[in-house]
């Protein structure tokens, strides 16, 4: 329990941004004030790890990146549509990043190197979940008004990502103990 706890605060913290920006836009219809805040918290993350001299993933970049160009360009444009559709260009610009073997390497504890090869399988699973996502959210922004599916979209990249993170946690789990069992059998 241990371990999916801690995963789960990897996670719970890669999606703080999300998280903040659904919240704020949901409670306030301001999606400027929302869009501001979620690039302060990207900020603010980055630097608190660089502060405390923690090691700060590709992805992580990345998304802090994404993040503050996507938010500079929502503030700019003022269009709705653009800043509909920008997490389509994210999540491809993720699922890319997340083709390249041994990317989750960073977010696996120790005890989980037994089961490595799973997680590289894994790692191409949620590279499909970011593609399969870029879709949806072309089609709900091309069809649903802005807070219709910024509750959407939110609920789906927060619902996705947990469902995929805890079947993972499942079988890596099963896997791994059966491995270990067949391992001292052996012996």
């Amino acid at each position: 329990m241990k371990n999916l706890l801690s995963a789960g605060r990897v996670l719970a913290l890669d999606l703080a941004s999300t998280i903040l920006f659904l919240a704020v836009f949901l409670l306030t219809n301001n999606l400027f004030l929302a869009v501001g805040l979620g690039m302060a918290l990207g900020v603010v993350q980055i630097g608190w790890q660089y502060h405390r001299r923690q090691p700060i993933g590709s992805l992580q970049w990345l998304s802090v990146v994404l993040v503050l160009a996507s938010g500079t360009a929502t503030f700019l444009t003022h269009d709705p549509l653009f800043v509909m559709l920008k997490p389509s260009a994210i999540y491809c610009i993720v699922g890319v990043v997340m083709l390249k073997r041994g990317w989750m390497n960073r977010y696996l504890p120790p005890r989980a190197a037994p089961v490595a090869d799973v997680a590289t399988t894994f790692g191409y699973v949620w590279a499909g979940l970011m593609f399969a996502s870029a879709v949806l959210n072309i089609a709900l922004a091309l069809t649903l008004d802005a807070k219709s599916w910024a509750a959407a979209m939110s609920a789906w990249g927060i619902a996705s990502k947990i469902g995929l993170f805890l079947v993972q946690y499942a079988v890596m789990t099963m896997i791994g103990r059966r491995r270990a069992t067949a391992a001292t059998a052996s012996i």
